[in-house]
């Protein structure tokens, strides 16, 4: 069996993703967790004024010893309207713009105030509780890159910078199409005990949507080769990137490895463990992964494989890699490089990686997935103590 080593897969399916340029304007109180599509420069310096930090008397520093006199007040969201000349102050509150000839700002704590002289108490530094213009950011800074995840800090940014609309990635769309005679669909009940309840489009659809795409679920598909022909066809119109999952290895029922055939294949077969009968075609800009169907394998494959395209699409960082030091043995069963289900933990200042609770046996035990479990690459034994690759699972 010919089999490409896992990282030169990796490599050839990246010379085939082109750019991703669907882009598209919504409101602001809509984009969490959306990929920012353009990069955000500040237009001028923030702030533009000195401005006060907490409330109390903006002052000249070099009047500290004196008792100066309290001219007025600037509140937040007025303009100054007096200049100190000498021993003057003016009372200023949190976010109001320093006076004109004021450079330090002395809290109302440190102060008496005496009719209407201000006598300090407790004197400060120079330039004490005042924001210096350009202290967030200067004009003509980088504030947000394009393929920026905005979250709640950031969209905070873009609200202070003054954006209702922002362009963002529209969220690609991955369709799933499970088949296989045995699947049934959810609420379908078994009629034999040769039958199971389908969970690949549940747990793709879902891995789909924390990648940031979105998903649509096509109807389970029987075995039967011209259906699974038109089928693969019909799901390709309304999706970016069409993920089937079973029908790709070597028995007499599985047809879509005949229908791949219709289509550019770019990778057919990789030496992993699960998953190397795996499937990648493209058909113009989009990709057709065709996956094993056991769940461990999909998810497995869905998490090497579609993850890297959607990155790449949406200029996501591969930050899903780093080492962990392993706390038993591990005996490797295949000639492949491994993903092996493993739980990974923090402690003393070290990461480390763990099998326990993890069951041995085919790549249909999904529960090894569970209490979000990361993989550990094996490309051969591995004793404990020895440091190991871990990618985190989406």
């Amino acid at each position: 069996m010919n089999l490409m080593p896992f990282e030169q897969s990796l490599e050839l399916l990246h010379s085939h993703i082109k750019s991703y340029e669907k882009i598209e304007k919504i409101a602001i109180t809509q984009c969490l967790d959306r990929i920012l599509a353009e990069d955000i420069v500040a237009l001028q310096d923030y702030p533009a004024y000195p401005t006060a930090s907490m409330d109390g008397f903006a002052i000249k520093f070099s009047e500290q010893d004196e008792n100066l006199d309290i001219l007025g007040m600037t509140p937040a969201g007025s303009m100054p309207c007096f200049s100190l000349k000498g021993k003057d102050c003016v009372k200023t509150y949190t976010g109001s713009l320093m006076c004109e000839g004021s450079d330090t700002l002395v809290p109302i704590e440190n102060v008496e105030i005496k009719e209407n002289l201000l006598l300090i108490k407790e004197k400060v530094n120079l330039g004490f509780a005042v924001r210096k213009v350009g202290e967030s950011y200067k004009k003509g800074e980088l504030l947000l890159a394009k393929g920026t995840k905005l979250s709640y800090s950031e969209l905070a940014l873009l609200a202070e910078l003054g954006y209702f609309h922002i362009a963002v990635f529209i969220k690609p769309v991955v369709g799933i199409l499970s088949s296989g005679n045995e699947i049934k669909d959810l609420g379908e009940s078994l009629e034999n005990p040769a039958q199971i309840r389908s969970s690949n489009h549940i747990a793709l659809a879902n891995l789909a949507k924390k990648l940031g795409a979105n998903a649509i679920i096509f109807p389970l598909l029987k075995d039967d080769e011209n259906l699974v022909k038109t089928s693969l066809s019909n799901a390709l119109k309304s999706c970016d990137i069409l993920v089937s999952t079973g029908g790709v290895s070597m028995g007499d029922f599985d047809f879509l490895k005949k229908a791949m055939r219709e289509y550019e294949l770019i990778i057919d077969k990789v030496s992993v463990k699960p998953g190397r009968h795996i499937k990648i075609a493209k058909f113009e800009d989009k990709f057709i992964l065709a996956l094993p169907g056991f769940p461990y394998s999909s998810m497995v494959m869905f998490s090497l494989f579609a993850r890297e395209i959607l990155n790449s699409w949406l200029l996501q960082e591969k930050i899903h890699i780093f080492e962990a030091f392993l706390r038993e043995d591990f005996e490797k069963k295949s000639p492949f490089l491994e993903f092996v289900a493993c739980n990974v933990s923090f402690e003393g200042g070290k990461i480390y990686a763990d099998l326990k609770g993890k069951k041995q046996g085919s790549s249909a035990i999904i529960g090894n997935l569970n209490h979000q479990s990361a993989l550990m690459l094996a490309p051969n034994s591995l004793k404990k103590g020895e440091l190991v690759k871990i990618m985190l699972m989406p």
